[in-house]
């Protein structure tokens, strides 16, 4: 270590970090602002003692209902027993993590699981790392099927398939406040719209005359908009992309593995198949970070079956011999199947969706909407003082130019009531209107769902004049102890 150098931080000390000195170590080596805005929510304030099932306990004795299913990745609820009882296992056996020149039984096992589980021939799995790199290996996939001789991909207009500069360049959301390069070619749709997607591909011809989309990139339900595509929708795509030979892919990373109600949210129409879907988050049940984008046999054999293309895709990342997080995948979507996780879904649907609807009828100033499916719901949030329209005119920089400013302001005094007053954590999303999400893990019952509902009931009962003269409250507390 370097003369006059601070002693590296041990794992033991790490876990003997107070929340203030976890905040100053983010604010000097990670992000300032970061812990500026998490600590306007409530949130960061405290560590995390440890976490089980939909409760999450924090040092300080709170015990916090985590109602935000971690934004799609615990479906299985924190450390499920099978989950830690399999990672524990392949490392007490000291398997191998890396080296792709040996094959691995893992991949091959989840390989086969996924192709059983998936309709048609949607045969040919390849597992990264993140959601967003599945999204940019089946537009590859896509660009290579076609050998690179067309040139545009379509999107929907209120897309999120991620932050990566690919997928960023893919993705229709208001989270896209700054303008990244991205790849060639891309083009958007509106999304449920199928005239609009027609006339996208219409306009998409090349000098002859001929379709030079090589991809469609969809998802189903919009998770972050609560926004679902009809059935119409979805099968005059599939027969639109069939007829001009564009490889459809359906991106199911935050809705796959029953969340909606369905394994899939696409398999609820029958004979819907795409070219490729992908997946990610609770794929990895809750401890691993893995991804997978599946393709269609033909698709992928089309574009890498040979062996002179055999290592563009199938085998070229560093980690792709990496055991661990297979292992715990292969676990995760066994305990979906076996736990029937999609039944699941449905059951807390049957709780959640009315409870939600009774309190838009009861508070009809407060909840303009309520969508959702399964275990994925948003509560699109409105009303307040009038004052905060001229609050945001004034407000500086940027936020005096967001149109959601005035319905931010509100959702955010709503997320910070909740977990203040009645220890229930939940988000908001960034994209469309900015609902409100609830989306417990799909090892809830009927018990969290009710206490959901009871302490979102009180905190509207409180009136929006006055959850927002806690929020400015505790906002301005926070940013003082900052």
């Amino acid at each position: 270590m370097p003369a006059g150098a601070t002693p590296l931080i041990t794992l033991d000390a790490c876990e003997e970090l107070s929340a203030r000195q976890v905040q100053d170590l983010y604010k000097a080596h990670v992000n300032k602002s970061q812990v500026s805005l998490m600590t306007s929510f409530g949130f960061g304030r405290e560590l995390v003692s440890h976490a089980e099932g939909s409760w999450i306990h924090t040092r300080d004795g709170r015990r916090i209902l985590d109602f935000t299913g971690g934004v799609g990745v615990l479906n299985h609820g924190h450390n499920h027993p099978r989950i830690l009882a399999a990672r524990r296992r392949f490392q007490e056996r000291r398997r191998m993590e890396v080296h792709k020149t040996y094959f691995s039984p893992y991949i091959a096992a989840l390989g086969h699981n996924l192709a059983e589980l998936l309709p048609a021939d949607l045969n040919m799995s390849f597992f990264p790392n993140s959601g967003a790199e599945a999204v940019e290996g089946a537009v590859k996939l896509a660009y290579k099927y076609h050998e690179g001789r067309r040139q545009r991909i379509l999107h929907a207009d209120i897309s999120f398939h991620g932050k990566l500069l690919g997928s960023g360049s893919l993705t229709g959301s208001a989270q896209n406040s700054f303008a990244f390069p991205g790849i060639p070619g891309v083009s958007s749709f509106r999304y449920g719209d199928l005239e609009s997607v027609r006339e996208a591909v219409a306009a998409a011809r090349d000098d002859r005359g001929r379709c030079d989309v090589y991809a469609l990139l969809i998802e189903p339900f919009s998770a972050s908009t609560m926004t679902e595509c009809s059935a119409e929708f979805l099968y005059g795509l599939r027969e639109l992309c069939t007829a001009e030979d564009i490889v459809l892919i359906f991106d199911e990373i935050y809705t796959g593995w029953g969340k909606t109600g369905s394994l899939f949210h696409f398999m609820r129409h029958p004979g819907l198949v795409p070219d490729v879907v992908t997946t990610s988050k609770s794929f990895g049940g809750g401890k691993s970070s893995i991804s997978a984008f599946v393709a269609r046999e033909p698709v992928f054999r089309k574009a890498y079956d040979s062996l002179g293309d055999a290592m563009l895709q199938s085998t070229s990342t560093t980690y792709y011999g990496f055991g661990e997080e297979t292992a715990t995948a292969l676990e995760a979507v066994n305990i979906a199947v076996e736990d029937d996780y999609p039944a699941r879904a449905r059951a807390i649907e049957e709780v959640l969706a009315p409870g939600l609807r009774r309190l838009r009828e009861r508070y009809p100033d407060v909840i303009a909407d309520v969508r959702g499916a399964g275990a994925l719901w948003g509560v699109f949030l409105d009303g307040g003082p009038r004052m905060l329209d001229l609050a945001a005119k004034l407000a500086p920089g940027g936020l005096a130019r967001d149109p959601l400013l005035r319905t931010k302001v509100i959702t955010c005094a709503v997320v910070n009531a909740m977990y203040q007053d009645h220890g229930v954590y939940m988000y908001y999303t960034l994209n469309g209107r900015s609902p409100l999400v609830a989306a417990p893990s799909l090892v809830a019952g009927r018990e969290e769902v009710e206490v959901f509902l009871d302490a979102f009931e009180k905190t509207l009962a409180r009136g929006m004049n006055r959850l927002l003269v806690s929020f400015f409250k505790d906002k301005a507390v926070s940013r003082w102890a900052a």
